[in-house]
This record gives structure tokens, C-alpha cells and sequence, in this order.
């Protein structure tokens, strides 16, 4: 993308190709076909909106619910569907793992309360353990879809009997400013690699502090890269362990290699 057209994205004059959904059914709820057509969505660097929702934790502010922390907002279509089960599932598994990194997770999906409680008992036994209605996260009861519109999550080729749109598989991760570092989006048909969105929180904590870039199928202990913005000799000094130049035929030496930094 041109430096033109990013900075009118970074500004939010979006592309109308971008957001723009066209393919609502005529018979969905005028309110939100109208909205689908103009989700608005999220953008890098954009800041979560301070919604308040019921969840199966109790009511919540957004804002408040992270404090401090990193966060992970993630959609699903519907309860009692078997993909979002089997998702659910390994985002409870790797809970741990995720909060050793500060990060806080949330589930949204368009259902009632008291569907996810019973749903959260489906997903603990596919889990192999004790069919409790309490998941070490909270599920954001949105049964109107309110805030599926404001975020941009709906997915207007999936829809439910009624013909409404369905939410699409988002992923959001917020930093400690309550600002948008990362957002993935899959169908509805194409389960998350919750190892991956792990991995890519590692990327983004470690990238955040340290002036390196992380390389292709990067995982946590591997050599990282230096910022092409940072000079050779400050390179040397901010990288005790060595800076280590590839040769390439261009003879430029943009290809600079680090341990990963404590």
C-alpha cells in the first residue's frame, strides 16, 4: 500500500472496499443490514472502545477488565457450533500460558448468558474435564449483535436460520495502552491456530520494548532482526551478544541478525 493510502487509513478514511459489506440477506433486521454495510471495524493503533457487555464473569468495562494488561478479543460464531467448541477448548488449555505473558483473554458470541454457561460445560468435557459452567475467561454475551457491529465482526456470508449475519472468527490483541496491535480475521469455516496467536503475542511484546523485528516462522528463543532504522554502530551497543551481517548481491547489508535480547 502507497504511503498516500496508508496514512488516509491511519487518519480512518478507509477504502469503502475495506469495510464496506454489501451481501447482507434483504430479510435480515433493517437496523442491521444497515449496520453490516458499515462497520466501521478497528485499525491498528486504533483504541478499544470502553464498551460495558454482560459476560459469564458478570458485567464489565472493557477498559477496566484489562487494566494493565495486554489483551485478546476473540469472536465466535455461535454456541453449541462445533468448530468454536474445539477453539474454546485450546484457548482454555493454553490460558496459563497466556497469562504468564500478561495477557488477559476475553470471548465474545452472540448468544445469552445462560447459553454460554451451559456451552462452557460442552467445551470443559471436549476438554476431558469436569462439565463446569466456569471457563478461565469470560464469554461477552452480544445476542444483538451491537457489538459485533461496532468492532466490524460480522460476517455477512454466514448467517443464522433467520437469515441474520453470523460473527466471523476475530482475533484482537491489545497492548497496555488499550491500542490495537494486531487483528486476524478467518471465516467461519477455518478454525484459529491458538499457537499461533501465541506466538505472535511473544513477537509483539518482545518487538514492542526492544528495537528488533521478528523473521519469518520466528518462534520465541530464535534469532531476531535489527530494525533497519537503527545505525550499525548503536546496533553494537544495544546488542551485547552480536550484530550478524548476511551477504547479499545487492552488497546491501539490510539483513542484520541478533540473539533474541533478554
Amino acid at each position: 500500500m502507497g504511503g498516500a493510502a496508508a496514512a488516509r487509513r491511519r487518519r480512518g478514511h478507509t477504502p469503502s472496499h475495506i469495510h464496506t459489506r454489501t451481501r447482507t440477506p434483504s430479510h435480515a433486521e433493517p437496523s442491521v443490514q444497515r449496520a453490516v454495510r458499515t462497520m466501521p471495524g478497528l485499525l491498528l493503533g486504533d483504541e478499544a472502545p470502553n464498551f460495558e457487555a454482560d459476560t459469564t464473569q458478570g458485567r464489565i468495562r472493557f477498559h477496566d477488565f484489562l487494566g494493565d494488561s495486554w489483551g485478546i478479543l476473540f469472536s465466535h460464531p455461535r454456541d453449541f457450533t462445533p468448530v468454536c467448541t474445539t477453539e474454546l477448548g485450546r484457548a482454555a488449555k493454553l490460558a496459563p500460558e497466556f497469562s504468564k505473558r500478561n495477557v488477559k483473554m476475553i470471548a465474545l458470541s452472540i448468544d445469552s448468558v445462560p447459553d454460554h454457561l451451559a456451552w462452557s460445560k460442552d467445551i470443559n468435557a471436549y476438554n476431558g474435564d469436569q462439565p463446569v459452567e466456569k471457563l478461565p475467561f469470560p464469554i461477552i454475551a452480544d445476542k444483538n449483535r451491537e457489538l459485533a457491529v461496532k468492532l466490524g465482526m460480522l460476517d455477512p456470508d454466514e448467517q443464522d436460520k433467520d437469515g441474520m449475519p453470523l460473527t466471523a472468527r476475530v482475533v484482537f490483541i491489545f497492548g497496555p495502552d488499550k491500542k490495537l496491535k494486531l487483528s486476524i480475521l478467518y471465516p467461519a469455516t477455518t478454525g484459529r491456530n491458538f499457537d499461533e496467536i501465541l506466538r505472535v503475542v511473544d513477537s509483539l511484546q518482545l518487538t514492542a520494548y526492544k528495537k528488533v523485528a521478528t523473521p519469518v516462522d520466528w518462534k520465541c528463543g530464535d534469532s531476531v532482526m535489527v530494525v533497519p532504522t537503527l545505525p550499525d554502530e548503536e546496533a553494537k551497543k544495544l546488542f551485547p551478544k552480536g550484530v550478524f551481517t548476511k551477504d547479499l548481491p545487492s552488497g546491501k547489508k539490510y539483513l542484520r541478525y541478533t540473539p533474541q535480547p533478554e
